[in-house]
């Protein structure tokens, strides 16, 4: 895009570039998302910056009224998979804040000053503005909705001094921390005070349509006893799991939201033993809910395909849900070849109760988080009754992901991650693409050795060789084959 397809996109409040990039108002001083409602500027006194963190280095605060920060991740940073997608990816996940720059091109396989070269040209910001752009976002949410202290937000944040984090919300928000808190207190005084324990409140931002039934119908079906369950009936559910974080455990809480055309966010609330894995906990769950997807460029690909177009235009929205735990669901693929749905959950289950770590005290049905990597390695894991062959193959995964030859963060390389796996005694191209699809977030991922694909395509009359055509948004043609199938897929 050029500037000026940019401003008619301003002039459209077209909500298809929220998070693509970001406008910046000469007369204001704030930057908007481009759907912001405020009367459209004069295109002369607009600025485009690539992300937020651009337009704050710029000089300019965030808009009061459309909230710019809160704007779902620009699906770019998914598709990608060359080092500025990757660093993105890591930067989201945390990465900046726990291991500083040095730790994020280590990662990479950059040196510092070669990451900032690459971010700066295509953001117009380096790693540590990024993330300083993130650590505003969490403030505000921590100030807004909990009961901690200032200073206590401040370092939950990320900030390592109070000075820091005094002059990024002043410079972000125009106000003080003390005053950007006071703006939500009347609001809260409506609302009612937040019950004892109520966590922090979320809406999870996400573009255009999002099929919720599908969603929440896909996790409900692979739900594990013990870390995951899903409360209330289709419509109203709730799904709720444990998470394993940096700095301690959580519980979230993810409230299925209305099928209205209007939706733009999914409710949330996250139970935190240490607040600093605030940002982290957010991120995956954007990951597993696939909230940072594009659903126009989905459509406008597989949509004007005939064979899948009809699925489409049956399924406005669909997602490919990604994970919460990579390392978690690379285990629970190895679990699920070649046996069904119920089957895998079955064998995730008794591997929770027997290796699980426990929460400090339950909560509902959750009371473990999954098993980490190093205990499975050496676990004779004889409670799954099934063959050495495949119990081995779970063995040597794990003690792959424990020693890091298999690398499944947020910005690992994909293809030497998919490499990897293979290379592993008892690990095929199925399970190698799932934890691909899935664990790593790929959105071009086609399985055309499961049953469910197969039997998908038979059904809508299509080889798989049609599938060529539906990059780079294989993975999202693989759910509406799997949809078709019926509810077992």
């Amino acid at each position: 895009m050029d500037d000026d397809s940019r401003y008619e996109a301003v002039r459209g409040r077209d909500e298809r570039f929220d998070g693509v990039f970001f406008t910046a108002v000469l007369t204001t001083g704030i930057y908007c998302r481009p759907s912001c409602p405020a009367t459209t500027p004069r295109r002369e006194n607009v600025r485009f910056h690539p992300s937020a963190a651009a337009a704050q280095a710029a000089g300019f605060r965030a808009c009061r009224r459309c909230r710019p920060d809160a704007v779902p991740g620009s699906t770019e940073w998914n598709v990608r998979a060359d080092a500025t997608g990757r660093a993105m990816r890591m930067i989201a996940d945390g990465v900046v804040d726990r291991e500083g720059v040095d730790g994020l091109a280590r990662r990479l396989g950059y040196s510092a000053r070669q990451v900032q070269r690459l971010l700066t040209a295509e953001l117009g910001a380096g790693p540590i503005a990024l993330a300083r752009a993130q650590r505003a976002h969490t403030a505000r949410l921590l100030l807004q909705t909990t009961g901690l202290s200032v200073t206590a937000v401040g370092f939950a944040a990320g900030f390592s001094s109070v000075r820091q984090f005094n002059d990024t919300v002043r410079a972000v928000y125009d106000c003080t921390p003390s005053e950007l808190r006071a703006r939500a207190r009347g609001a809260a005084r409506r609302a009612g005070p937040p019950a004892p324990g109520s966590g922090v409140p979320l809406r999870l931002a996400h573009r255009g349509p999002y099929d919720a039934p599908q969603v929440f119908d896909f996790l409900q079906r692979r739900a594990i006893a013990g870390i995951e369950e899903m409360t209330g009936a289709p419509g109203t559910r709730v799904y709720r799991r444990s998470l394993a974080l940096p700095h301690g455990t959580g519980v979230a809480e993810v409230a299925e939201p209305p099928c209205t055309p209007g939706g733009r966010w999914i409710e949330a609330r996250l139970h935190l033993t240490d607040t600093r894995d605030l940002t982290t906990a957010v991120q995956r769950l954007r990951r597993l809910f696939d909230l940072d997807a594009d659903p126009f460029a989905v459509a406008e690909r597989l949509g004007a395909d005939p064979v899948l177009g009809p699925l489409v235009a049956a399924r406005p929205g669909l997602r490919a849900p990604g994970a919460a735990d990579p390392q978690e669901l690379a285990v629970r693929a190895v679990l699920g070849q070649q046996v069904s749905v119920g089957a895998a959950r079955t064998l995730a289950g008794t591997l929770v109760e027997a290796y699980g770590k426990p929460l400090s005290s339950p909560d509902g049905g959750l009371t473990h988080v999954f098993p980490e990597p190093g205990v499975l390695a050496g676990a004779p894991l004889g409670e799954l009754g099934m063959p050495e062959a495949r119990r081995a193959a779970i063995r040597t995964l794990c003690a792959a992901l424990a020693d890091g030859t298999v690398s499944l963060d947020a910005g690992a390389d994909r293809d030497e991650a998919e490499r990897a796996l293979l290379a592993l005694r008892g690990i095929g191209p199925w399970t190698a693409g799932y934890v691909r699809m899935r664990a790593l977030g790929d959105p071009d991922v086609f399985l055309p050795g499961d049953a469910g694909v197969r039997h998908g395509l038979r059904i809508v009359g299509a080889e798989a060789g049609a599938a060529r055509a539906w990059r780079p948004w294989r993975s999202y043609a693989l759910h509406h084959l799997w949809n078709v199938t019926g509810p077992g897929a």
